[in-house]
């Protein structure tokens, strides 16, 4: 092959274990050897913006907006991005139609003496940049306090080691592909703690007139896990979601049946909004259509500034 497939990745070690992952599908599934396709790492603003929420300095977008630049300029043919971590809306031109199996969408506690969320102790501080966490959080312990903690998953180890708080949440995906799986006390449940929009998918997005690239990224396509990333994201999309919407929701496909569940709390989480429905898998879409216009009507724009 002459022209060389480059992958667009955030810098993170995370991101980059993402693209090679991406990377290792595509050889397996083509033609393709190793030397045809170059990871190249690209820093994003939310990678630099450390100490504010994301909602106060440009959302979700913080994340993907520089990566899908370099995408639009030619000089990467295929951006890597975490699921959870996009825009509701697609980026004009681009095509994010591609995902790979989904890892697992929990989510973890992470406490210095192995703690469980019910034993920690009155008023702890929990560590978390997300509204939705911390609603969650609220539930089972309102008396806890929740801090600004953003980086990597070093990083918020590292912080939480050095005292800044009691404890931290985290996805479990993230903390399985690091191996930092030593360090969990606790795995809370899909019920329990429903995770983020996406959580655990790892979506590739191209240009959408290079036909070539996207009949590439068709064979490493994942059925199942494509048809459960649409479900969640029309949800999002109805609510027209952002980095300010804490909601969670998670989908589960059973034989010929798709199960969408999802919460969404309003802007100072004092209430929360639920609805689980089940449909036929050929109507995924529609089932996070209707979902997200229930919680829409339910919650009267109360989740909304």
């Amino acid at each position: 092959m002459n022209k060389k497939i480059i992958i667009g990745s955030r810098g993170s070690k995370l991101a980059l274990l993402y693209a090679q992952k991406a990377k290792e599908k595509i050889i397996e599934k083509t033609n393709l050897v190793d030397e045809d396709i170059i990871v190249k790492s690209i820093t994003t603003k939310g990678d630099q913006v450390l100490d504010t929420r994301l909602s106060e300095v440009g959302g979700k977008g913080l994340f993907s907006s520089n990566i899908e630049k370099e995408l639009q300029d030619n000089s990467i043919d295929i951006a890597v991005h975490a699921l959870k971590d996009m825009p509701a809306d697609e980026t004009n031109g681009l095509k994010t139609d591609t995902f790979l199996e989904r890892n697992d969408p929990r989510e973890i506690l992470i406490t210095n003496n192995k703690k469980k969320l019910k034993e920690l102790n009155l008023k702890s501080i929990i560590g978390t940049s997300s509204f939705r966490r911390e609603f969650q959080i609220k539930k089972t312990r309102p008396d806890i306090k929740c801090k600004l903690i953003r980086g990597n998953v070093d990083t918020r180890i590292k912080k939480l080691k050095e005292g800044i708080c009691d404890a931290i949440i985290l996805s479990y995906a993230g903390i399985k592909y690091l191996n930092f799986e030593k360090e969990i006390s606790e795995i809370f449940s899909t019920n329990e703690f429903i995770p983020s929009v996406g959580q655990g998918i790892i979506a590739l997005q191209c240009r959408e007139e290079d036909k070539d690239t996207a009949l590439i990224l068709k064979k490493i396509n994942h059925d199942e896990t494509y048809k459960r990333a649409h479900a969640e994201r029309n949800v999002l999309k109805i609510l027209e979601g952002d980095c300010e919407t804490a909601i969670g929701a998670h989908s589960e496909i059973n034989g010929d049946q798709i199960t969408l569940e999802a919460e969404l709390f309003s802007i100072d989480g004092s209430l929360r909004f639920y609805e689980k429905k089940t449909s036929k898998i050929d109507e995924f879409k529609k089932l996070g259509t209707e979902i997200g216009k229930i919680l829409k009507e339910k919650s009267k724009n109360s989740y909304k500034r």
